[in-house]
């Protein structure tokens, strides 16, 4: 099975740019409700993911108590716990369950390592359930 079946376009998800400002980050963030989102540079290549809980780490080490002071801190200084790891587009669904299993959504680039969209957890999950259906009811 093709993964482009399930891949979500860069230009319908919630990205960020590694020169935004953590504030920026926080506000995209929180304006959209999510705790992780994919991190590319201004060429489009996958850097890595940022997480709400790697902003709330590097405002404690840095001691940061105003938010003011975020609007001059690149993301791209930001230490990441984890980044989310990215898969080639010619990969195929069975080599993403068991990515999916630590990661809510898998980044997908192409050969250049240019972001073109993700896979999210939900639509493997999803694609797995059909597998499952075909050899248990047939």
């Amino acid at each position: 099975m093709n993964i482009l079946f399930y891949l979500v376009p860069k230009h319908e998800l919630v990205y960020l740019y590694d020169d935004f400002s953590v504030r920026q980050a926080m506000e995209k963030l929180e304006n959209h409700r999510f705790s992780c989102v994919p991190v590319i540079n201004r060429k489009g290549n996958y850097v890595g993911s940022l997480s709400e809980g790697d902003i709330l780490w590097e405002l404690k080490e840095k001691n940061i108590q105003d938010l003011k002071q975020t609007e001059e801190m690149p993301i791209r200084q930001v230490k990441r716990c984890r980044d989310n790891e990215p898969v080639n587009i010619n990969c195929n669904m069975e080599d993403l369950v068991l990515t999916a299993m630590n990661q809510n959504f898998i980044p997908v680039i192409d050969d250049n390592r240019i972001f073109i969209g993700i896979v999210t957890r939900k639509s493997i999950i999803s694609y797995c359930y059909e597998q499952y259906k075909k050899t248990c009811f047939q």
